[in-house]
C-alpha cells in the first residue's frame, strides 16, 4: 500500500512538472522567457517546453493591434476658447522584448502621451480650425507619438479625434454666427439674382431696340430703293413714251394726227368747263372754229386774247361753236 501511494505521488509530480514546464503560444502571441530571473528568449506561436525551476514565463504579449480609448480632456485653443476632445488610439507591439523592458507600462505611457501632445495641438489653432483640422491634427499625433514608443518597440498606427466638444456659451455664439452667415448669403444671393435679371432685362431692351433700328433703316433703304426704281420706270416709260411719239411725229401725217388728238382733248375738257360750278379763265376764241385751224400751240391763241369770264363767254358766228369746231377738226 505504501508502495502504490509514492507511485501516485510521484506520478502527481511529474504532472505537476509537465504542466509548468510545457507551454502553448497562441497565433499571433509572444511570450517572454526569463532563466533565473533574466531575459532568456521570446517563445513565437507553437508547443514549447520550458526547463523546470529554471525558466518561467514573464511576460506575455499580443501581437494583434491594440485599440485603446483616450478619455476627453479639456484643451484650451489658440483663441482662449476650451473644448472638450476624447479620441481613440490604435498601436501594436512589434519588439516584444522592448515592450517588457523598456517600460512598465507601454499602453498607459502612450495614452499620457497623447493626450498631453493632443493639448499642445490643439493650442495651435483656433477654435474656427479644430473641425475642419482634425486630419492634420491626428498626423500630427501618431508623429510625435511614433517617435517616443520606438523605443518600447510599440507600433502607433492611427490616432483618431471622436468629438469635440466646445461650451454651451460658445455653441450658442457659433449657432448665431452660424445663422447671421446663411441670412447674409440669402441676402448676397438675392441681390445678385436682382442684378443679373435687371442686367438681363436691360441687355433685352438693348437688343430690342437695335433690332428694332436696324429693321426700320432696313425698310427705309427698302422703300427708298422701291422709289427710286419706282422713278427710273416711270422716267424710262415716259422717255420710251416720248421717244414713239417722236417717231410717230416725225412720220408721214404725224402732226395732223397730234392736232386731232389735241382737238379732242381740248373738246373734252372744255365740255367739263360747262358743268363746274367755279369760275375759269378761258380764251376768247374758245368757241370759234378758226382757233382749230392753226398749226401753232393753243397757248399762242390764248395770250393773243383777253380773258373772260365763263358767265361772260363770247358768242360764236356759229349757232353752235363747239359743233362747227369739231367738224373743222373731223375736215382738217
Amino acid at each position: 500500500m505504501p508502495l502504490v501511494y509514492g507511485v501516485i505521488v510521484i506520478a502527481l509530480v511529474v504532472v505537476i512538472i509537465v504542466a509548468k514546464t510545457a507551454t502553448v503560444v497562441p497565433q499571433q502571441s509572444a511570450f517572454v522567457i526569463e532563466h533565473l530571473g533574466k531575459y532568456s528568449r521570446t517563445l513565437q506561436a507553437g508547443f514549447h517546453i520550458l526547463v523546470p525551476f529554471f525558466e518561467r514565463v514573464a511576460y506575455r504579449h499580443s501581437l494583434k493591434e491594440i485599440a485603446t480609448d483616450i478619455p476627453e480632456q479639456v484643451c484650451i485653443t489658440r483663441d482662449n476658447v476650451q473644448v472638450g476632445v476624447d479620441a481613440v488610439l490604435y498601436m501594436q507591439v512589434l519588439d516584444p522584448h522592448l515592450a517588457s523592458y523598456g517600460i512598465s507600462n507601454f499602453g498607459f505611457a502612450i495614452a499620457q502621451l497623447a493626450q498631453t501632445t493632443l493639448r499642445s495641438e490643439i493650442g495651435k489653432i483656433e477654435l474656427d480650425r479644430t473641425f475642419e483640422a482634425r486630419g492634420a491634427i491626428n498626423a500630427n499625433v501618431v508623429g510625435e507619438l511614433d517617435k517616443a514608443s520606438a523605443a518600447w518597440g510599440v507600433k502607433v498606427l492611427r490616432y483618431e479625434i471622436k468629438n469635440i466638444t466646445p461650451p454651451k456659451d460658445v455653441l450658442s455664439a457659433m449657432e448665431k454666427q452660424m445663422r447671421a452667415e446663411r441670412e447674409k448669403r440669402a441676402v448676397v444671393l438675392t441681390s445678385e439674382g436682382d442684378r443679373d435679371a435687371k442686367i438681363n432685362s436691360a441687355e433685352g431692351d438693348k437688343q430690342r431696340v437695335i433690332k428694332q433700328s436696324e429693321a426700320n433703316k432696313q425698310q427705309q433703304i427698302n422703300e427708298a430703293e422701291g422709289q427710286a426704281q419706282a422713278i427710273l420706270a416711270v422716267a424710262s416709260a415716259t422717255a420710251e413714251g416720248l421717244r414713239q411719239v417722236g417717231l410717230a411725229l416725225a412720220d408721214r401725217g404725224g402732226i395732223e394726227a397730234m392736232q386731232l388728238r389735241i382737238g379732242e382733248e381740248y373738246v373734252k375738257q372744255f365740255g367739263k368747263l360747262a358743268q363746274a360750278g367755279t369760275t375759269r379763265v378761258v380764251p376768247a376764241c374758245a368757241s370759234l372754229p378758226n382757233c382749230f385751224t392753226y398749226s401753232s400751240p393753243m397757248r399762242s391763241c390764248m395770250a393773243s386774247m383777253p380773258p373772260r369770264s365763263e358767265s361772260a363767254m363770247p358768242t360764236c358766228r356759229s349757232p353752235s361753236a363747239v359743233a362747227v369746231a369739231t367738224a373743222r377738226i373731223a375736215c382738217a
